[in-house]
């Protein structure tokens, strides 16, 4: 019974073994993944291993697995524009590695190529670009920009085995004596509007008074020439025009009383 426990003891542990030997033979490189080979006797290997079980060989070879999706990035920037002023940018970036050329990335830069290059390259291309613009034009042709942007910045990435699937400007600002010029701008264009505003009401008040002297004076010319045509005949009308109505309006008033032109006041008082 004791012989049969031992062998069975002794099975499980070379199985253990065996299983441990061969999972350090193993290693599994995942979706969206893709390894290479270091060898510790012939260096960096050329061939670039995808998705699934690969084999090593235990101590000599370590596998390197690269992320080979897309990801994301911020740079900001601060340049300055062809009239001298600062700006700050951040770019947004969608890139991946180059997969058949990780073993060159790893040789020359590292795993952490992202770190080492894109902002170097991004800082680079957009103070090259951004100085050919005035300020004011990087807001006027800004799709310009970032399409001169994204193909400078596309084939630099592209030497270093680095794709960009994406790039946009997402921050633009400009420095604090840029932003006050334009504030001051804006008040002086209000100013000058306002200014304009208050010169054509005068125009306009001043043509006013010219027309309306214009038809007083034609009306008096118009009367002067009635008075010369049947002499003192209108004014005598509108005298009796004027009396009439005066009348009519004391008539309805309770009162007023009429006293005659000759006979004096209508008082019949008897005789003492």
């Amino acid at each position: 019974m004791a012989a049969q426990v031992n062998k069975i003891a002794t099975a499980l542990g070379v199985a253990a073994v065996a299983f441990g030997a061969v999972g350090q033979c193993l290693y599994n490189v995942d979706a969206g993944e893709a390894a290479i080979i270091f060898d510790k006797f012939a260096g960096v290997k050329t061939q670039v291993y995808g998705e699934g079980t690969h084999f090593k060989l235990p101590i000599i070879q370590d596998p390197i697995i690269f992320d080979i999706r897309s990801k994301p990035r911020s740079v900001p920037v601060t340049t300055g524009s062809k009239d001298l002023q600062t700006v700050n940018l951040t770019l947004r970036i969608l890139f991946h590695p180059d997969p058949t050329v990780l073993p060159s990335i790893y040789t020359n830069v590292g795993i952490d190529y992202d770190e080492r290059i894109l902002p170097s390259i991004v800082d680079e291309v957009l103070k090259s670009v951004v100085a050919k613009y005035d300020a004011s034009e990087l807001i006027t042709q800004r799709d310009a920009v970032s399409d001169k942007v994204a193909d400078e910045l596309t084939r630099r990435a592209e030497t270093f085995g680095i794709y960009l699937d994406d790039i946009s400007i997402t921050h633009l600002t400009f420095g604090r004596d840029f932003v006050t010029a334009v504030e001051s701008k804006q008040v002086a264009q209000q100013e000058a509007e306002r200014s304009r505003f208050y010169v054509e009401k005068a125009e306009f008040e001043k043509q006013a008074a010219i027309i309306s002297a214009e038809g007083d004076a034609i009306a008096a010319k118009m009367l002067s020439d009635a008075f010369d045509q049947v002499g003192d005949a209108l004014i005598e009308l509108r005298k009796m025009e004027a009396a009439e109505e005066i009348a009519a309006n004391l008539a309805g008033t309770r009162n007023v009383t009429y006293l005659p032109k000759d006979n004096g006041m209508l008082l019949n008082l008897p005789g003492q």
